[in-house]
């Protein structure tokens, strides 16, 4: 496709891999400093209103973003009656790998660096995927995430790494901080007091935002050339 010009606004975009076309919006401010593509949660889509508001955050923050859908819309539909997608964190990594080659491939983005922004088991796909593209994933974002179903992958992770749990979220508090302990790569684990699993709470995701954007400008510079 050809080259989109910068702005607050999101583009829609279409991604070709192999034998299936994935919907995305893309949304690059004058100067971004880099780009970071979202790997949502069980069961959401680039629709999330959660993931669609930190994008937001990012973007008036000077960075590019890149939501796009993990799953085609057949794929959707089944996977509402059987789930058998949604858990299948090496189909949605492969995914998210084929979304970065995307973005390496288009003449308005390759030449940003590029972090990951993973919510629930989106966190784990972006894990993964950081493995499969070290050379140009430079940080990533979970926010609620399941970093355990990465398991194997997490001593090979060379990423900056900030895990964002909410207080009362106990079950995935205790998975993060095992799985901090495996990370080698820069990282950090933080808690958002009095906030549940989907940070609904007053305050809370406004919080996990501002949090990732304060990482994503700290770890991504303007271009792979800066």
């Amino acid at each position: 496709m050809g080259e989109l010009r910068p702005g607050g606004e999101e583009n829609p975009i279409s991604i070709s891999l192999d034998d299936i076309i994935l919907k995305g919006n893309l949304g690059i401010p004058e100067g971004a400093r880099g780009i970071v593509l979202f790997a949502h949660g069980s069961g959401s889509s680039r629709l999330s209103p959660r993931n669609r508001y930190v994008a937001d955050v990012l973007r008036q923050a000077g960075l590019a973003t890149l939501l796009f859908d993990l799953l085609t819309k057949e794929e959707e539909i089944i996977d509402l009656r059987t789930t058998e997608f949604r858990f299948d964190i090496g189909l949605l990594s492969e995914r998210l790998s084929g979304a970065t080659e995307w973005v390496l491939g288009n003449p308005s983005t390759k030449d940003l660096q590029i972090g990951y922004f993973g919510a629930s088991t989106g966190a784990a796909a972006a894990l993964i995927a950081a493995t499969f593209h070290p050379d140009v994933v430079y940080a990533i974002v979970s926010r609620g995430g399941r970093p355990d179903l990465a398991e194997s992958v997490l001593s090979r992770v060379e990423a900056s790494t900030l895990l964002i749990v909410g207080g009362r979220d106990h079950v995935v508090i205790e998975l993060n901080q095992r799985a901090l302990t495996q990370i080698r790569a820069e990282k950090s684990l933080t808690i958002v007091p009095g906030a549940t699993h989907l940070f609904d709470e007053p305050g809370a995701l406004e919080e996990v935002a501002r949090l990732a954007a304060d990482w994503f400008t700290g770890h991504l510079k303007v271009s792979k050339a800066a």
